[in-house]
């Protein structure tokens, strides 16, 4: 099948470097890649295209790129799925990460906020004479995050990365759940006040980015939330984001609906001024185009039932069996 490919190119070595697009009409076979097709550009056409590739089987990650807007690995992605009716198929590098020359990006920091999490296991007390054997359940509950092959695509597709660049990021949180949630790990209180900062769990917007482009179906997004609930079962609470927590559950409680007023006013203080001043922009804005929320928040029909599933939960979270979005075996 014939394809057209709007590349994104740039070449640090030009006179005046900067982004530019370059179409190439490619042949390819109706089962073939974008990578297929990029690298027969680069061997028939324009041998001066970068790009990196390396195992061509969905298991190194190098191929990592932007195709049609989204992350994807161009080793698993067929050019029959991405061109649709002859439009031409756009490839862009990673985002979120500097570019070195046309697809290929730097994952320098990408790695750094990996090593900031302590990607490693710290145990306590004495070495063990043998070897320290983990349950099955407990390394099948880790099989999924186990998955990343640190491709980056979750990073490149973040919607926090792209305007706080302090933010650890999917990847890196993925990975701090995969060593938080082993057994054989017992830093927790550490790990969950170095999660617990900004640039950590609480700047996670939930915008599902990172769990629909993940090739490997690793769900970053539920591994931060899961890390959530444990920050919060560490007392850790005295946070904004804790705080925008507890304030949402028992609004929600009250009325079955949220109380977009009250919302930021629990979650900041009453008396926290200097923030409340900060959110009037907002407010402003909101008033103009009318969208404010009603000063008199009035409770749903039937919030009785509600008030009962909360109940529930609180019974069950204090007896035998506490329920756990994480559904992660105990440590023993």
């Amino acid at each position: 099948m014939q394809v057209t490919l709007k590349v994104r190119r740039y070449n640090p070595e030009a006179e005046k470097p900067k982004d530019y697009w370059q179409e190439y009409n490619v042949e390819v076979e109706s089962a073939g890649t974008v990578l297929d097709a990029l690298i027969k550009v680069r061997e028939e056409t324009d041998e001066t295209l970068a790009l990196r590739c390396s195992c061509r089987s969905s298991i190194c990650g190098s191929c990592a790129m932007r195709i049609n807007g989204h992350a994807a690995l161009a080793c698993k992605t067929r050019v029959s799925a991405v061109a649709h009716q002859g439009e031409p198929v756009t490839v862009e590098p990673v985002g979120n990460l500097p570019v070195i020359k046309d697809l290929v990006a730097d994952f320098q920091p990408f790695w750094d906020k990996v090593r900031a999490v302590q990607p490693w296991l710290q145990t306590a007390g004495p070495e063990p004479e043998k070897e320290y054997l983990a349950s099955n359940e407990a390394m099948m509950h880790l099989a999924g995050v186990v998955n990343c092959i640190m491709c980056g695509a979750c990073v490149s597709d973040c919607t926090v990365l792209e305007v706080d660049k302090n933010f650890l990021g999917p990847a890196a949180l993925a990975k701090a759940y995969r060593f938080a949630a082993d057994p054989r790990d017992a830093a927790t209180s550490q790990r969950m006040g170095l999660y617990n900062q900004y640039g950590g769990v609480w700047d996670c917007t939930r915008c599902f980015e990172c769990v629909q482009v993940c090739p490997k179906g690793v769900a970053p997004m539920d591994r931060i939330m899961a890390l959530r609930e444990r920050v919060m079962a560490n007392g850790l609470k005295d946070t904004y984001g804790a705080r925008h927590t507890e304030a949402f559950t028992e609004i929600i409680e009250h009325s079955g609906r949220l109380d977009e007023l009250r919302l930021p006013l629990k979650t900041y203080g009453y008396t926290n001024i200097p923030k409340l001043i900060e959110l009037m922009p907002v407010a402003i804005r909101a008033l103009a185009k009318r969208k404010s929320p009603p000063v008199l928040h009035k409770s749903i029909p039937g919030v009785e039932n509600v008030k009962r599933i909360f109940k529930k939960v609180d019974q069950l979270q204090k007896g035998d069996g506490k329920v756990s979005t994480e559904k992660a075996p105990p440590k023993p």
